[in-house]
């Protein structure tokens, strides 16, 4: 598998690098948080997003959609990174797309995702950094469930109109097995949302399950057998997150480099600085392996291939650490003016930082191949 982009896929780059610099840039999302925003990002930008066909990215043609892949969806998603784009694509088009697929659930919630009108959040984790521990239950109430627990660090929970719930039907909270996926709608009785700012000035919302109750058809695939569309959605959110990682320590290191060539001190370049530019070096060589990483998982999803979970964690982790090496080394070589809110690449730094806890943070998946490979 080759490691670059083909013929249509660099189209699609040239056509959303243009599209999210035009219409979503860093400007963009700091007047969200200036207004203090209490969607979290805008509705008719999605609707854009639908107009382009990109909300449809991974849905088959057959059902609408432009039925592309993984590869497809990180383009995207780096243009996302790079500008700082407060968007639900990562949740609804990726992650909740890959969870639906091949369920009874695609033919209800698709058409609204393919027309910008449906937004999706992921109501998986219920502790601190993303431990495999699914307590909340989901028991049997007439021709349904009765859902009750708590849900945290729930992105868009607060606005969305697609919720996707995962809840245990049988074992016990640290079982693999025994766990059930619902599509739960935003206007479930029962349901409460309480939405806080994260350090990068976005939304993510605590949502609190006080007996909510849903028909059997809100089931997403089998009851108990949910492990299965949880996992799809674990891997394309995480491999979906590490390419949005990838544009936010993209952007920080060509916003470094730029202001080296520029800034003078004692009279001189930085940039000319040899010790500036060994540290520029290494940081490109880092996300250069970074982003073959990305890439390797993505193709490997595409395939299906049955190493795909593997890459995806050492895409996840390896993405974690470059960024965080691109912002720190960025705020640092930006000198004082970096520390200020006035210049953007704050911004950059705080984004990773809650980018680099989504979906489990560079320990967590590091742990996670530790353990798969005997450790």
């Amino acid at each position: 598998m080759p490691l670059y982009l083909d013929d249509d896929q660099t189209v699609l780059q040239d056509t959303i690098r243009d599209f999210v610099a035009e219409h979503a840039p860093v400007s963009h999302m700091r007047a969200l948080r200036d207004a203090e925003d209490a969607t979290g990002f805008s509705r008719d930008l999605w609707k854009q997003f639908a107009e382009m066909g990109f909300t449809g990215i991974l849905i088959g043609e057959d059902q609408g959609g432009l039925g592309l892949g993984h590869v497809e969806a990180g383009v995207v998603l780096e243009q996302i990174g790079r500008n700082l784009s407060p968007s639900p694509f990562l949740t609804t088009a990726v992650a909740a797309v890959e969870a639906l697929k091949g369920t009874g659930q695609a033919e209800r919630w698709f058409p609204g995702i393919i027309a910008g009108e449906t937004v999706a959040a992921l109501a998986i984790d219920e502790a601190a950094k993303h431990r495999d521990s699914i307590a909340m239950t989901a028991e049997r109430a007439g021709n349904g469930f009765k859902l009750t627990g708590a849900k945290r660090f729930v992105a868009h929970g607060h606005t969305a109109d697609l919720i996707i719930v995962a809840a245990r039907t049988a074992g016990g909270a640290d079982d693999a097995d025994g766990i059930t996926l619902f599509a739960v709608p935003k206007d479930a009785a029962g349901l409460s949302a309480n939405a806080e700012r994260l350090a990068d000035a976005s939304l993510a919302a605590r949502l609190d399950f006080d007996g909510v109750e849903v028909d059997a058809d809100a089931v997403i695939g089998e009851v108990d057998a949910g492990r299965a569309p949880l996992d799809r959605l674990l891997r394309a959110g995480r491999t979906g997150a590490s390419a949005e990682l990838l544009g936010v320590g993209g952007g920080a290191m060509d916003m470094t480099i730029g202001y080296m060539k520029q800034r003078k001190q004692f009279g001189t370049l930085i940039g000319s600085f040899q010790a500036l530019q060994h540290r520029a070096a290494h940081l490109y060589s880092e996300m250069e392996v970074a982003r073959a990483a990305v890439l390797k998982s993505q193709q490997l999803l595409d395939l299906g291939h049955d190493k795909a979970d593997e890459a995806v964690s050492v895409a996840k982790a390896m993405t974690a650490l470059a960024t965080t090496l691109s912002v720190q080394e960025s705020v640092q070589m930006h000198g004082g003016i970096g520390m200020t809110d006035e210049y953007d690449i704050g911004f950059y730094m705080k984004r990773a930082r809650v980018l680099a806890e989504l979906f489990g943070d560079a320990n967590f998946h590091a742990d996670r191949l530790a353990i798969a490979a005997g450790y």
